[in-house]
């Protein structure tokens, strides 16, 4: 980062911002009582925590779904539970979120679908307190949180745009914030610097916001809207993938503090289906409450280096068309 930017940042932040991050944190998200019987939900992640919940939550007010998680057995035991209890359509694909083959080709069925989509829910994760490689060679946090959210909207883009009205949520998280001064574009992989869990967490959070900023672009003005929400200090499996020590001191200590992942359903719920934010777009929500992210998730020069270093890493062959400036 050059040192222009690091003053410019500098001078960005505010005090303000800060003090409502920390208030927001003590609220409950808005409640949305509308049925949404007969819409189409896809969701990743949705075999646990907050993904599981969120599914059921959509299943409770007549949505049928589509889950997209890594492992079969336990997505098949979510789909009977939901068309059991709730009586509605719940269908699955199974992908690995950190293999770019797998992704693009989930991206692929995606297209295929007849059904129009109306929510399309970003919700899968991993939290690594070590540094790990994918088997194209990419960094596994900043794959799953944030490649896979892009390959995927990226592909959908002109199908989205063609139904007319869709709402795209990404799961991210106040820990952009530990990216303080920016994405590294020239070591994401993380070869130059000392790799953290948090850090590392907190660079993937911001790419999901700097996207949104150029996704926000392309759909002005065809009815699909793309959000970006904080989930709240709730407890999730996440992290389950480290060491025993990590594991206990999150199951002993860290998870004793947290709240209900019911909270964050309630939030997906409500930025999914409440008309009250319809047409809403390019915003983040702590919660339900909207919230003014770190100086560098709104820096557009960035989002714009992003994006063409993103459809570097995928491996995709872009279209200049398809990005308005």
């Amino acid at each position: 980062m050059s040192k222009n930017k690091f003053f410019r940042y500098v001078k960005e932040y505010k005090w303000s911002d800060i003090f409502a991050m920390i208030k927001n944190n003590g609220l409950d998200p808005k409640i949305c009582t509308e049925d949404y019987k007969n819409r189409f939900v896809v969701i990743t992640g949705a075999t646990s925590g907050i993904g599981y919940v969120t599914a059921r939550k959509f299943a409770a007010h007549g949505a049928n779904l589509l889950c997209i998680n890594r492992n079969k057995e336990k997505t098949e035991a979510l789909c009977k539970e939901i068309e059991s209890e709730f009586g509605v359509k719940c269908n699955y694909l199974i992908a690995d979120l950190s293999n770019l083959n797998a992704i693009n080709g989930l991206a692929d069925e995606l297209l295929k679908l007849t059904t129009p989509i109306d929510v399309l829910i970003h919700n899968a994760g991993v939290y690594l307190t070590k540094k790990e490689l994918t088997a194209d060679g990419l960094e596994k946090v900043f794959v799953v949180h944030y490649l896979s959210s892009f390959i995927l909207n990226y592909k959908l883009m002109d199908k989205l745009k063609a139904q007319g009205k869709t709402r795209i949520i990404m799961v991210g998280s106040e820990g952009h914030r530990f990216a303080a001064w920016g994405l590294k574009l020239n070591d994401l992989n993380w070869e130059k610097r000392h790799y953290t869990g948090l850090q590392s967490y907190g660079s993937a959070k911001m790419a999901q916001l700097l996207s949104m900023l150029v996704f926000d672009k392309y759909f002005k003005n065809t009815g699909v809207s793309i959000n970006c929400m904080h989930p709240g200090a709730v407890k999730t499996g996440t992290g389950q993938e480290n060491g025993p020590m990590y594991r206990w001191f999150k199951k002993n200590l860290f998870d004793k503090t947290l709240k209900s992942p019911e909270l964050s359903a309630e939030a997906l719920y409500y930025l999914g289906v409440s008309k009250e934010i319809e047409g809403v777009s390019a915003k983040f929500y702590n919660l339900t409450t909207e919230e003014v992210p770190a100086p560098p998730a709104l820096d557009k020069e960035v989002a714009d280096e992003l994006w063409y270093k993103s459809l570097e890493m995928a491996g995709i062959i872009y279209n200049e068309f398809v990005y308005l400036t």
